[in-house]
């Protein structure tokens, strides 16, 4: 009974919200059935079996008010191992429920269960869930709507209604022989077949026009779209014809309005963005979303998908919809432009506490690196096998969750080496780099923080292989980005220039193609968390370390005791 009642009230919340009625009093569920399955679903002209959760793609809709606590049952029915992750959400002191495979568990195993605690504490926007294990996120996954505390309210005019636009890509081959055919034979994964928006690949797809996802307006009313991109392998430029929109929260933190015409989003990032329905509303509007590419020579999906504006109680002309101008594939400059627009809010009552006196410096860089193949046997440069890594070390992921290694002193699982400052200084951004520094070591290392360290971390991006922009995103913490920049990181002029004042507090992040991006945090959260690329294919390859920060003293600076429902290795 538990399962149609949570659909119930999802698919209610999700209708109210469409239909303009913002949810601000409703009672939401503190505790979620969600069952992952194979459910059949047609797109481009075929139809394939997708891992879904209670038979939804996207998934359902979480709902919360800053500060809540939320069950959800996980019920794996589906035909292989999955686990899920809340992603942006702090879950103080309880990695336990965070999810990414191998790291804070052992996936759920086909036909088990696992009850996750989803812990909010300064949380307050938009976020979402997905699936952290091999590849299924691309189907796996959902929006999380967190509301202000009962007494307080957005700090900008109450919209007209709230929508969840969800950005993805569909390939029309399995998602998991797509993984698993990758990591064989060493290359680069397969472009997929169309991005979607809620879904839905669009008009300018194959048999895909009916189904195309319909924004309804007013005219003259003002809208939230709550845009997150939930694609595998591609950042997104994202515009409505006709439409600026205002940017007014990232990540689940508020930022200082600014108005655009486009936005870029990285997979793994959240936007709050304010739109105004106030042109010509005898026509229709493109919604529009196209792949960004920085990297010199890489593989894209150069197809666009689109959803359409349709203003209400107007009869539209018979002439297309209007389609928005978008930044060319390669427009690096739009997409730093606009990422070095955010900034926090910070006011009196959205107050900013960025860490001026640090304790821990770290430098990571990150690089797309090769390991050579017998008899040249693989089809990455040359017949190697393509890997990532940072401070020139591939993650290798354990067999036995590293989490569940440290709580219980398993030895052998980890190494705690993992290099403050890479081990191979060179010209990171050269055009033309020697042949030998293509080749990371592999090792499952993570890094050690002292509970209440507070830490500087710069990523430089190099060009080994192919320079590439790198969203990474750190789980248990949002963190300050205090500063970018193109090319090298120079560390006696770049941070003069730190923003301290207002700097965006994000929990994923772009580090530029051939440039570097400084973060800020103070680790004030016990446990064991991950941090990674969130282009999937640079995850898989090894751009990924594990941080584990210590116990405080005090009893409510330790890590939570563990579930009796763990999921076995």
């Amino acid at each position: 009974m538990r399962i149609s009642i949570s659909l119930l009230q999802l698919s209610l919340g999700l209708l109210l919200a469409i239909n303009g009625i913002l949810l601000h009093c409703q009672a939401w569920p503190a505790r979620y059935t969600f069952v992952v399955q194979e459910t059949p679903y047609k797109r481009l002209c075929s139809t394939k079996k997708i891992l879904t959760v209670n038979g939804q793609f996207p998934g359902p809709t979480l709902y919360a008010r800053k500060g809540d606590t939320i069950i959800v049952d996980v019920i794996n029915k589906g035909n292989r191992n999955i686990t899920l992750h809340w992603h942006g959400v702090a879950q103080p002191r309880n990695p336990w429920s965070d999810g990414p495979e191998y790291i804070t568990q052992c996936p759920i195993q086909p036909g088990a269960n696992f009850t996750q605690k989803i812990i909010f504490s300064t949380e307050e926007g938009t976020l979402w869930w997905h699936a952290h294990s091999e590849w299924d996120r691309a189907t796996v996954h959902g929006a999380m709507i967190i509301y202000p505390n009962k007494d307080t309210t957005y700090p900008f005019p109450k919209p007209h209604a709230e929508i969840p636009i969800i950005l993805g890509e569909w390939w029309k081959e399995d998602i998991g022989e797509l993984y698993t055919q990758t990591l064989q034979n060493g290359g680069d994964p397969n472009n997929s077949s169309a991005f979607l928006v809620n879904g839905q690949p669009g008009d300018l797809y194959p048999c895909s026009k009916p189904e195309t996802f319909k924004l309804l307006v007013d005219y003259g009313k003002s809208y939230l779209l709550r845009l997150i991109n939930a694609a595998e392998q591609e950042i997104l430029f994202f515009s409505i014809a006709n439409h600026k929109v205002t940017v007014v929260g990232s990540d689940a933190s508020y930022t200082k309005p600014f108005t655009t015409d486009y936005v870029t989003i990285p997979p793994g990032q959240t936007l709050d963005l304010l739109l105004t329905a106030n042109q010509n509303p005898s026509k229709y509007y493109y919604m529009a979303a196209k792949a960004y590419v920085g990297g010199v020579g890489i593989a894209y999906d150069n197809t666009t998908t689109t959803a359409i504006l349709q203003y209400k109680n107007h009869v539209p002309s018979s002439t297309p919809p209007l389609l928005p101008t978008l930044p060319a594939y390669n427009d690096t400059n739009a997409s730093v432009h606009f990422t070095g627009s955010l900034r926090s809010l910070a006011d009196k009552n959205h107050p900013v506490d960025v860490p001026l006196k640090i304790t821990t410096h770290l430098f990571y860089t990150l690089s797309v690196n090769t390991f050579p193949c017998p008899n040249n046997s693989c089809v990455g440069p040359n017949g190697s096998r393509l890997a990532a890594s940072m401070n020139n070390i591939s993650f290798m992921t354990p067999t036995i969750d590293i989490l569940q290694a440290y709580y219980y002193h398993v030895n052998g699982v980890f190494g705690t080496r993992f290099p403050n400052f890479p081990p191979l200084l060179f010209n990171f951004t050269a055009q033309d780099l020697p042949l030998y520094l293509q080749t990371p070591k592999r090792s499952t290392e993570v890094k050690v923080l002292e509970y209440n360290a507070t830490v500087e971390l710069v990523f430089q991006g190099t060009n080994l292989v192919s320079g590439d922009d790198h969203p990474m995103h750190l789980h248990g913490f949002s963190f300050y980005v205090v500063g970018w920049g193109l090319g090298n990181f120079d560390k006696d002029k770049d941070p003069l220039k730190y923003n301290l004042v207002d700097p965006p507090l994000k929990n994923t992040i772009t580090v530029p193609v051939n440039g570097w991006t400084a973060i800020r945090f103070k680790a004030d959260n016990p446990g064991v968390w991950f941090m990674h690329c969130h282009l999937d294919r640079h995850m898989s390859w090894g751009m990924d370390v594990t941080f584990i920060v210590k116990n405080g003293k005090e009893t409510q600076a330790q890590i939570l005791p563990p579930p009796p429902d763990m999921p076995p290795c």
